[in-house]
């Protein structure tokens, strides 16, 4: 099924390591209306970036299987797994970075259908998550991380949970549209 790898290993290189991302307690958030929209979308985050430009592509920076130290944050927001399986990528609209995206998903989710998550290769999480109607949304986080706005949800897929964090880069159409 692949090499488990020490998330301390992968966080190294990992698009969310350069700053702690603060999560805000509901009693912090002010955020602007419009931005507050983008941040508690229920739909596809992909289909609404598509909106804003011709093309929304996927570029994979990480994908493999980790293994989380009990202690970690992520580790403490999912089910107890021997193995979870990491997926980081940049999304683009016409070519400009606009979010990185960061699932963390439990072994034991990737059986039956959801098994395919660990191809997605250029695909959006999105086209699979979205595309049928077994999706559900537990909660929605929001939290900075050098002054860009990110999202984190515990969403479940057949019942079965996944832990997605996206961070808003600065081109993104959150900031202007």
């Amino acid at each position: 099924m692949g090499v488990a790898v020490k998330i301390n290993h992968i966080n190294n290189k990992s698009l969310f390591c350069n700053q702690p991302i603060k999560w805000l307690a509901a009693q912090e958030i002010n955020v602007p209306d419009p931005i507050y929209n983008w941040l508690t979308e229920l739909d596809s985050m992909t289909q609404r970036l598509a909106r804003y430009c011709q093309q929304v592509t996927v570029k994979p920076y990480q994908e493999g299987f980790i293994l989380l130290d009990s202690q970690n944050e992520e580790a403490q927001l999912l089910p107890n797994s021997q193995r979870y399986w990491l997926r980081e990528v940049v999304l683009f609209g016409d070519g400009c970075p606009w979010l990185y995206g960061r699932t963390v998903i439990p072994e034991e989710t990737l059986t039956g259908p959801e098994r395919k998550l660990i191809n997605l290769g250029n695909v959006p999480l999105g086209h699979h998550l979205f595309s049928g109607n077994n999706l559900t949304r537990d909660y929605i986080n929001l939290g900075i991380q050098n002054n860009c706005w990110v999202r984190r949800s515990l969403l479940r897929l057949s019942a079965k949970p996944l832990l997605l964090t996206e961070l808003f880069l600065p081109d993104s159409p959150i900031y202007t549209k």
